[in-house]
């Protein structure tokens, strides 16, 4: 069991420390309260809390344009501009991509970003055959060269839709190889033992010092290319408490906090002290079924299952009303989202037809487990209203716990092996394309329940070499209608994103990561 150092208890010693801490703090100090300081800060080596950091210390050579909508500013995955690259040019073929750099970018050692820099991170991300190497792969990319200081080939093996929307992603991470290579050893050729505790990048922000179970306290880049930062500072503290990161919070001791549950937000949304910016999810809470198990192997099991389930009813007991119903497995934010092939609204008699006619009349009592872990916050209650829900047409479900560890282990590509589980997965690339392979192709690395449709895998690859947008929509609707007929998960909702910060905060933007960017916020 972890153990952790500072358990703050808002006691009137944790509230002083926290008041001296913020009255230390000039108004360019931005404070974060967080469950737990990050363990690493390797984007291609995530562990706990990683992603939230990483994304404000490595930047990308593209980035998504931003729209107003309904007064907030947000992505526009249908707009794709340069950051750290200022051009590019594709050949006739599409099969080559030519970045040119900007000239100038500096990280906080004073080295310049050269085209040796994409290359050897791109080499980095290749080696470790890790989240990088997918985005490589579903973006078929095989090969990333410099060509000179400041241009940067990438080969592909065959034209790609996903490419350029892959690179807005922090990963694979643009690191200053300069300053990494210091560290490396023959024993440890990419330094992944000095990324645990230091970062090396040309983004807003700079790891300064990390005390395990206590801060970890950033700096602004002062070489930054994107101009004058607001906060000079960030200090990423760790309070595992939620209780106790909201009273810091009503009491103006801290910023920003790490994405409270829905509880809390409903509690938060009602204090003039606090604001919460909500943003539609991209990902997709599910109970999901492996059609190699039984009786899932049996569609219209898996199709009775669907119609048990009230989803509106569910949305109010677990995310409070505030979540969207799912109806295809791309959530709203992608485009070529299309809920109308979904047939399960709510119908228990259906269900019990369905369920007799795939041979079980009386329902099934033999207990089929259904495994949750503490990954998503909500694992535990849809499990158990997802149980209650079956339990009306006669199928007997036991909500069982396994370790979040268990649970990833057994949902990896190579085994597959749970037969019936609640999980959340979404795509981090605003593309059809990307969330059909990801989360729906039979090498998806979140189809975690080992489903397949040979004509649904046809789709999506065909889709990956399509550049013409409308063929490629086209494709991906027929992906999705295929698959809400083969009824492989319970879909019940898009979780919303929810952001709790000190009202004077400006500038939240939610991202497919769903992490907020430091450089983007300010206090007015």
């Amino acid at each position: 069991m972890r153990k952790h150092k500072n358990k703050f208890l808002v006691s009137a010693a944790a509230s002083l420390a926290f008041s001296a801490l913020a009255g230390a703090a000039s108004a360019e100090t931005l404070i974060v309260a967080s469950p737990q300081v990050p363990e690493g800060f390797d984007g291609d080596a995530l562990k706990t809390h990683t992603q939230n950091v990483v994304v404000q210390t490595y930047e990308n050579l593209v980035v998504y344009g931003k729209k107003m909508v309904d007064g907030q500013m947000k992505n526009d995955p249908a707009t794709v501009k340069p950051h750290l690259a200022e051009s590019w040019k594709i050949s006739p073929d599409g099969k080559t991509w030519v970045f040119k750099l900007r000239e100038g970018i500096k990280s906080p050692y004073g080295n310049e970003l050269t085209a040796d820099d994409v290359e050897w991170s791109w080499s980095k991300s290749f080696a470790q055959k890790r989240t990088g190497n997918f985005i490589a792969r579903v973006s078929n990319v095989i090969g990333v060269k410099a060509l000179s200081k400041y241009e940067v080939e990438f080969t592909l093996s065959a034209p790609s839709s996903i490419f350029l929307k892959a690179l807005t992603l922090y990963v694979p991470g643009i690191y200053d190889s300069t300053e990494v290579k210091k560290h490396a050893t023959t024993e440890d050729p990419w330094a992944l033992k000095w990324m645990q505790s230091n970062t090396a990048g040309f983004g807003a922000y700079h790891l300064e010092t990390l005390r395990p179970d206590d801060q970890a306290v950033y700096v602004a880049n002062k070489n930054y290319f994107g101009g004058k930062l607001h906060f000079d500072k960030v200090i990423y503290k760790e309070v595992p408490s939620e209780a106790s990161r909201v009273t810091l919070l009503k009491t103006g001791q801290v910023h920003l906090i790490d994405r409270p549950s829905i509880q809390k937000v409903v509690d938060l949304q009602k204090d003039s002290n606090v604001k919460v910016d909500r943003a539609s999810g991209r990902s997709i809470a599910s109970a999901r079924m492996n059609p190699k198990c039984e009786p899932f192997d049996d569609v219209r099991v898996r199709q009775a299952f669907n119609y048990a389930i009230d989803k509106d009813a569910l949305n109010k007991a677990v995310f409070a009303g505030q979540a969207d119903i799912a109806k295809s497995v791309v959530p709203p934010i992608v485009d070529g989202y299309n809920p109308n092939h979904y047939p399960y609204d709510y119908n228990p008699s259906k269900a019990k037809a369905l369920l007799a006619e795939a041979g079980f009349p009386n329902g099934i009592s033999e207990p089929i487990k259904l495994l949750y872990a503490d990954a998503f916050w909500h694992q535990e209650p849809v499990a158990i209203q997802v149980a209650d829900m079956l339990k009306k047409i006669g199928v007997t479900v036991q909500p069982t716990r396994v370790t979040t560890s268990e649970m990833r282990a057994k949902g990896s590509p190579k085994k597959m092996s749970m037969c019936f589980f609640t999980w959340e997965d979404g795509p981090i690339v605003l593309d059809p394309v990307y969330t059909m392979y990801l989360i729906s192709h039979s090498k998806g690395v979140s189809n975690r329940a080992a489903y397949s449709n040979s004509r649904v895998d046809e789709l999506i690859d065909k889709s990956r070499e399509e550049l013409d947008a409308g063929k490629r929509l086209a494709m991906m609707d027929e992906a999705q209608k295929l698959w809400v007929t083969d009824a492989p998960w319970i879909l019940t909702t898009y979780p919303a994103t929810f952001e709790a910060m000190n009202p004077k905060l400006s500038g939240w933007v939610h991202y497919p990561d769903e992490h907020e960017r430091w450089r983007e916020l300010k206090m007015d």
